[in-house]
């Protein structure tokens, strides 16, 4: 996991030779993790305490070949 310029974590998969990147927002992290301190140390705690349940909410919402890139939001949790 790693930020973007955006500010949003991305997080990447393989599926076979194809890659796609997966963007987990604040607020979804705040929703997983709500006592996480808000800076890139509390964001990077908070993505590894939870990375079960980030990996199974991106294979919900990965569609093979569909596209490179997949937004995780609060909803997806």
């Amino acid at each position: 996991m790693r930020p973007n310029a955006a500010g949003r974590a991305i997080l990447g998969g393989h599926d076979s030779a194809i890659e796609a990147s997966f963007y987990i927002d604040e607020t979804a992290l705040r929703q997983i993790e709500p006592d996480a301190f808000p800076d890139e140390p509390g964001f990077l705690k908070a993505f590894d305490l939870n990375r079960d349940l980030i990996c199974a909410a991106a294979a919900k919402i990965y569609v093979r070949g569909s596209r490179g890139s997949y937004d995780l939001v609060a909803a997806n949790f």
